[in-house]
């Protein structure tokens, strides 16, 4: 099977046939407990455990006939042209503020001693003062001093799903709501413009990184070629929401009704993928406590090619039968709703699943509880190990960037 175009996915279910994951590397090992808030992290996983975990999950996606590739991989393919990594490197230390000269200085020609491999590896896992020993010292580095890193590590790229995502043929480089997190885009951003795969695709961007308002992947669902559900959440700002809208109408896609899902900004649902994911035609993973406080708005193109913004009145299995045309919808709430085994298990990523085909996902193996009621309901489960990868508070879906999917 080909397309024209190497970015090809129109449905949350349809077979997976390409997907981009990111291998957990050294950015694990620099996280501290005194990072841990602002780097977006809980916990600290074990590395050793957690690239363990990772590759259980790319050969099990490779059991089932998928192509696995990763963002290194991608990345370090992109730049090899000289001027290309000269560019990379520019827009990333812009990116992590580096302001003083002499420390620009420093870290060009600690870069220039790097084969572009391991440019890729330490931009990633972070560089710490002590490996640059006598650099010159600027006022911000003394009054900083303590601080342990030049540039910091990103510990959130095994989370492939968020800087980008793929929607039919277009791709959305994320605006992502921490500067944290932020760096990561611009490794899809070369990809796409740099990467023999996509470069000379003529690939639509429907959102870009230099917006003013943050959008992160994870609140992107395709639940057919003509509806996107969309979420507005801790990550994801309304008017990103609607400035997609309007995008993707423009980009002559099939889409033509996007769904804002309104959900509770805190962390436990951080992205509309942590409590409600698409698993079979018309089967989804939910989870029960955002079903009184969600609202869905209804954005749909008008014929003079305006927007319409309509506030959904109806129950969310009522909206979902209306826009997807189905007679019938199935909710399978996190643990079957249970008050202590739901929350539990949708603090680690219960209702985060990873369709591989209609009906047919990838869960982690301790929500064992949600996992007997998806196959109860008929739904086929690839349980992969999850102990250390869930520290990081993202399941299957969060660490998975599909970019082809065959049509349903």
């Amino acid at each position: 099977m080909s397309y024209d175009n190497p970015l090809h996915v129109t449905s949350e279910i349809g077979k997976l046939v390409s997907v981009i994951l990111h291998r957990p590397s050294a950015e694990i090992e620099n996280l501290t407990p005194n990072l841990m808030e602002k780097l977006l992290f809980d916990e600290i996983p074990y590395l050793k455990e957690a690239i363990r975990e990772h590759d259980y999950f790319a050969r099990t996606l490779k059991e089932q006939g998928v192509e696995v590739l990763y963002l290194q991989d991608l990345v370090v393919e992109a730049i090899e042209d000289k001027k290309v990594r000269e560019a990379l490197i520019k827009d990333f230390l812009d990116e992590a503020r580096i302001y003083d000269e002499r420390m620009k200085y420093a870290l060009l020609e600690y870069f220039d001693n790097k084969d572009d491999g391991m440019l890729i590896r330490k931009m990633m896992s972070g560089i710490r003062k002590n490996e640059i020993p006598n650099i010159a010292k600027s006022l911000a580095y003394l009054v900083d001093e303590t601080y342990p890193f030049i540039l910091d590590p990103m510990p959130n790229l095994y989370f492939t799903r968020d800087p980008a995502a793929a929607i039919g043929n277009g791709i959305t480089i994320n605006k992502m709501r921490t500067c944290t997190r932020n760096r990561e885009t611009l490794f899809m951003k070369y990809i796409i413009e740099h990467n023999p795969r996509f470069k000379d695709s003529d690939i639509p961007i429907l959102y870009n990184r230099n917006e003013k308002t943050s959008l992160e992947g994870g609140d992107t669902l395709i639940l057919n070629k003509n509806v996107l559900a969309i979420g507005i959440s801790e990550r994801s700002e309304a008017h990103s929401v609607e400035t997609l809208a309007k995008n993707i109408f423009k980009s002559g896609q099939s889409f033509h009704t996007i769904l804002a899902f309104n959900i509770p900004k805190k962390r436990a649902f951080m992205h509309l993928d942590t409590v409600f994911t698409m698993i079979d035609y018309n089967k989804f993973t939910i989870h029960h406590e955002i079903e009184g406080p969600l609202t869905v708005y209804s954005i749909t193109k008008e014929k003079d090619d305006s927007i319409k913004i309509t506030e959904e009145k109806a129950t969310l299995q009522e909206i979902l039968k209306k826009y997807l045309g189905l007679t019938d919808i199935t909710l399978i709430r996190c643990a079957g709703g249970d008050k202590i085994d739901g929350p539990r298990e949708q603090w680690n990523d219960g209702s985060n699943t990873l369709a591989i085909a209609p009906g047919e996902v990838v869960v982690y193996s301790r929500n064992y509880v949600t996992n007997r009621i998806l196959n109860e309901n008929g739904v086929k489960t690839h349980v992969i190990h999850s102990s250390e990868l869930s520290r990081g508070r993202g399941g299957p879906r969060c660490m998975s960037m599909p970019i082809v999917r065959e049509d349903i």
